[in-house]
């Protein structure tokens, strides 16, 4: 009975050998060669270090692949497993390949071709030369730029950025110099207009003056600062206010992602001054300007810093016809004017000289009433009439209907510029400035059959 018993009992302790056996061979299965695995410290000595990963026998690394490094016994390691059993039965593990290992997976996780990646150059080789970027890459020569195509050793130990032209989980990785720059200020431009929001305000360097705005370099990124985004005021052209190479500080107006673009804005800055306009300067005020722009349809009165006002041509004389308005004034003349119009919307001022005196024609009516015989010289003839100047700006016309009872081509006809003759008015229109005028109303009307019509 007792020798049935322990028989029992051998079978049952082969079975769990068998069992572990089983399980420790799964276990071991697991552990797999190419893959980091976590050791742990058991040995050190000068030139080596003993590491226990859980396999059959320990694995031993050179001392220098924790140069720098304070390591104990019993320290934890994460080493990647090149071989579970080489020819001599050894463990062969590195902890200088499990760094690149995890480097590489950082890259391909990270990067993706056409991305920048910094490295620095450590050897060369035949047909380009090698960088360290965490793992080696291949740098082709066909790839470098200027005088280091020439003479690509001049770049060993240099730390730069380089573009991924090639990059598979194989563990090929190439990279060129060539387009860095594009892409550097690529992703700058890029990097900012995430950033910029409307309303910001940033500052930037003037790149270039033109002569509908400045551009400004935001770092990476031009903004464009517009003619009329510079000042409330009027100028001719941006460079009088703003020089390449000032630092300004500046508005974001709007913001296109799309066709990555930036309108920026200097006079937003300070409060429009046209806000308070209609009140400053309602209509009827007089006020004094400093001629700051003639152009040949008027002048423009700066009222004060970022206000100005347009005299219209029209509106410099009631009687005078004014043809150059450079031989009247002067940029920065001192001019008295009266608001004419304000629109507060649009930043226009209305402004009038000729308002400042009085209308003479709202005296020609009760001066020159239908009827009033007057005597003149003609001062002008064209094709349809002769203008006699009543007083001066003061013009009537002799229509050619009015000069003969007969039927006449031309007034030169009948008359001649500076012959003095004796009219009659015939009507007076104030609003259109018009008096008519009749010459043949003083005659008496001659019988049809004479006229030779």
């Amino acid at each position: 009975m007792e020798e049935k018993i322990q028989e029992v009992k051998d079978k049952e302790e082969i079975k769990s050998f068998e069992e572990l056996l089983e399980e420790e061979e799964k276990r071991l299965e697991k552990i797999k060669e190419r893959h980091l695995i976590e050791g742990r410290i058991v040995e050190i000595t000068p030139e080596e270090v003993v590491v226990d990963i859980g396999y059959k026998s320990e694995g031993v690394i050179p001392r220098e692949e924790f140069s720098g490094e304070e390591i104990k016994v019993g320290d934890k390691v994460e080493v990647f497993l090149q071989c579970r059993q080489d020819k001599d039965g050894n463990v062969i593990i590195s902890k200088r390949e499990a760094e690149r290992f995890k480097n590489w997976q950082r890259i391909i996780q990270n990067y993706k071709v056409g991305d920048l990646i910094e490295g620095e150059v450590v050897r060369a080789i035949r047909g380009g030369l090698i960088v360290d970027v965490g793992v080696e890459a291949f740098l082709p020569s066909t790839m470098l730029i200027g005088s280091y195509f020439r003479n690509p050793t001049q770049l060993i130990k240099r730390r730069q950025k380089f573009k991924i032209i090639q990059l598979d989980k194989r563990g090929s990785l190439i990279l060129s110099q060539q387009g860095v720059a594009q892409e550097e200020s690529r992703r700058k431009k890029a990097e900012i207009l995430e950033k910029l929001q409307k309303g910001d305000i940033v500052k930037g360097v003037i790149k270039n003056i033109t002569d509908f705005g400045a551009f400004i370099d935001l770092g990476g990124l031009d903004g464009l600062l517009h003619i009329t985004d510079i000042t409330w005021g009027r100028i001719s052209h941006p460079s009088e206010m703003l020089a390449v190479g000032d630092e300004v500080e500046v508005v974001v107006l709007e913001v296109d992602k799309v066709k990555g673009r930036v309108s920026l804005g200097l006079k937003q800055k300070t409060p429009n001054p046209w806000n308070e306009i209609d009140k400053k300067y309602p209509v009827g005020t007089k006020v004094k300007g400093k001629v700051t722009n003639i152009k040949p349809y008027g002048i423009f009165l700066e009222l004060e810093k970022g206000i100005e006002g347009l005299v219209h041509i029209s509106e410099i004389s009631w009687t005078k016809k004014i043809n150059n308005l450079e031989e009247m004034f002067a940029i920065g003349d001192r001019v008295e004017a009266v608001v004419l119009t304000v629109n507060k919307e649009k930043c226009q001022l209305g402004l009038g000289i000729k308002q400042l005196e009085k209308d003479p024609w709202q005296e020609i009516v009760e001066k020159y009433p239908v009827g009033t015989k007057v005597k003149r010289k003609i001062h002008n003839l064209t094709n349809y009439g002769a203008f006699l100047e009543l007083e001066p700006g003061v013009d009537g016309l002799i229509h050619i209907s009015d000069i003969s009872w007969k039927r006449i081509e031309h007034p030169q006809e009948v008359l001649r510029k500076g012959q003095e003759v004796e009219a009659v008015v015939l009507s007076v229109d104030p609003e259109k400035r018009k008096i008519r005028l009749g010459l043949k109303q003083l005659s008496e009307k001659k019988d049809e059959s004479s006229t030779g019509d």
